[in-house]
């Protein structure tokens, strides 16, 4: 049973007893584990007030392949992010940024995923009130994009032709990404300025102001609840789309034209 070390962000913790934690991490090194920190909740504990999620430390824990709870043996903290429960906005969309990578995320390290979750949560910290809906929708199309769930934004979902850059499509979002008007001749159009903007959050470039919010945030809602929680929803999705506004009307996996 190795010890290890790793940068990890904390995802979920709930109590376990009287006196310690369950937490789920997402780490550098070993991607998604559970572990249980004993005796966290004691005044005295020696980890500290530091395991709350969004939190990143140093974490040491006792891996054992096949379990799936360790032991953390340490944790240093490198940053609490306790700033994102002081604003509903920024707290419903940490929650979703977290909840997309424990919900698909695997035990396998990937370190560009870790990397776009954590810049997310920062950039939620640091960025002006004006950008934190822009900043959520960029992070979580990134992370989505990461997990191996992107729709195609570049070519018609269905016949395959290339979509010229000033071509306005519709979005299949069971099909898995744009289609064309002819093979798609019904439902809410998506402007080609949307359909780039949507690329470059994907590719993980955060565009200038977005064309159309509402737009973006009905194609989040749609295309999740048909690719990836069609069963379970996400809670924080609904969370973040109640506090920035109600999304725009998009056909989703039960109400498809």
């Amino acid at each position: 049973m190795p010890l290890v070390s790793t940068r990890a962000v904390v995802l979920q913790s709930f109590p376990y007893s009287e006196t310690s934690k369950i937490l789920r991490l997402y780490t550098l090194d070993h991607g998604l584990h559970s572990v249980i920190a004993k005796g966290a909740q004691r005044p005295k504990s020696r980890f500290g007030g530091g395991l709350e999620p969004f939190g990143e430390g140093a974490a040491s824990f006792y891996l054992k392949s096949g379990r799936d709870l360790h032991t953390l043996s340490g944790w240093d903290l490198l940053r609490s992010r306790q700033a994102l429960g002081r604003d509903l906005v920024r707290f419903a969309g940490a929650s979703l940024l977290a909840e997309l990578v424990l919900r698909f995320s695997t035990e396998e390290p990937h370190e560009e995923l870790y990397e776009a979750l954590i810049r997310g949560l920062d950039a939620l910290v640091a960025g002006p009130d004006e950008e934190k809906e822009r900043v959520v929708l960029g992070a979580a199309w990134r992370i989505v994009s990461l997990l191996g769930f992107a729709p195609l934004t570049e070519s018609c979902v269905a016949c395959g032709r290339p979509l010229e850059d000033g071509e306005p499509s519709r979005f299949d979002v069971e099909g898995g990404g744009a289609a064309c008007r002819e093979c798609r001749r019904t439902g809410r159009l998506v402007p080609a300025e949307a359909r780039a903007d949507l690329r470059d959050m994907l590719e993980g470039s955060l565009p200038g102001p977005l064309a159309d919010a509402g737009l973006q945030r009905a194609l989040l809602r749609a295309y999740l609840g048909a690719q990836l929680a069609r069963e379970r929803p996400l809670r924080s999705l609904d969370l973040f789309l109640q506090q920035v506004g109600e999304e725009d009307a998009l056909p989703g996996p039960a109400d498809r034209s």
